[in-house]
């Protein structure tokens, strides 16, 4: 059965597309114009309670009933879970692989998400503190994953997975959050790598817009 996918051009969007590829899930897109409010529709608020892309229906879920899925993160994990792909069953091995994804769900994601709202405002004095604050936490960011990656070849170890998936969305908009690649080699290598492997690039070249 084919999962439907409900997101837009964005890195939480492109997280699902990437991985569905990765895990070679037939997949339908529907595109949700998030800049039209077509987040606060009635039809898509019934799966996405909090009006956030992504979301995916899945009509074989468990026990073979359709299940809906909001909030990227959680996806990530029920699709893992689903196809036995990307997340370890040795529990340290799993430890390490949530510990990322959280890393990018509560930090590197809302950090840099909030760079990209500041540096759009017009207003000089209500650009230059927001963009102080969050650019300075992005780069700390940028500094962890790069310490990280000095040693290990994916996020969670050797082993490409979720995590990676998650990360990837976010550092795809590098510049518009003002990163120079290379003041962080590791994490320059990385990004390469993933994007280098044709299910990313499959999962980067979905349209997720409307032309």
């Amino acid at each position: 059965m084919t999962i439907q996918l409900y997101a837009f051009d964005t890195p939480n969007g492109r997280k699902i597309s990437v991985a569905l590829e990765e895990m070679g899930l037939p997949y339908e897109v529907h595109v949700v114009d998030i800049t039209k409010g077509e987040q606060t529709a009635p039809d898509f608020l019934k799966i996405s309670p909090n009006n956030k892309i992504p979301a995916i229906i899945d009509t074989n879920g468990p026990g073979g009933e359709a299940i809906s899925v909001f909030e990227s993160g959680a996806i990530l994990i029920y699709l893992a879970e689903k196809t036995g792909t990307f997340l370890p069953r040795d529990p340290r091995a799993r430890v390490a692989v949530m510990e990322w994804l959280m890393f990018q769900m509560g930090g590197f994601g809302p950090m840099p998400g909030q760079v990209h709202h500041f540096i759009a405002l017009t207003n000089e004095a209500d650009r230059r503190y927001g963009l102080e604050r969050f650019m300075a936490e992005t780069q700390r960011l940028y500094g962890v994953m790069d310490r990280r990656l000095a040693d290990h070849a994916f996020f969670a170890g050797e082993e490409i997975s979720i995590a990676d998936f998650a990360i990837v969305g976010w550092v795809w908009r590098h510049e518009r959050h003002k990163i120079d690649l290379a003041d962080f080699p590791n994490v320059a290598r990385w990004y390469a790598a993933m994007m280098a492997r044709p299910a990313v690039t499959r999962g980067f070249a979905v349209a997720l817009k409307r032309i």
